[in-house]
């Protein structure tokens, strides 16, 4: 099995960024715009002519944790989960971002490590200006989008 960890700082309170990791508003807000579903249910995303991913929320801990199973989506992402566990040290929020239990680590698992490590810069700036970069305005890194 392989994972996509990431490290990112927040300034913000840990439940600005639960906020932004909770609710389709927030979600929509730094990951794509055509997110829906039920926040505690399941969660779908969509992007445009790439395809999308369906959700299941597994954990939800206030400020501290998030964590979603990928129950739709492309086959090497069917049955990962996703978290995002936060820690707050003194004005920031550290972010510790897992996509895990890749079956092996495959060309679409360094392009999706590259995309995520955009989203987080978007769920950054979302939290700390008030503006991200969701699909479809997030940064295009190859002909894969």
């Amino acid at each position: 099995m392989a994972d996509i960890l990431h490290r990112v700082g927040i300034t913000a309170t840990p439940e600005s960024v639960y906020e932004a990791l909770t609710t389709v508003d927030g979600l929509a807000a730094w990951w794509t715009t055509d997110t829906s579903g039920d926040s505690d249910g399941t969660l779908k995303f969509r992007f445009g002519e790439v395809g999308g991913f369906d959700m299941k929320v597994l954990d939800l801990q206030p400020g501290k944790r998030v964590l979603w199973e990928v129950l739709d989506g492309p086959a090497e992402w069917v049955g990962t989960t996703v978290s995002f566990d936060l820690a707050q040290d003194g004005d920031w929020t550290i972010v510790l971002f897992a996509h895990a239990g890749w079956r092996e680590p495959v060309e679409f698992m360094s392009h999706c490590s590259t995309k995520w490590a955009t989203f987080l810069m978007s769920l950054k700036a979302f939290v700390e200006t008030g503006t991200g970069a969701p699909h479809p305005h997030d940064v295009q890194i190859s002909n894969w989008h």
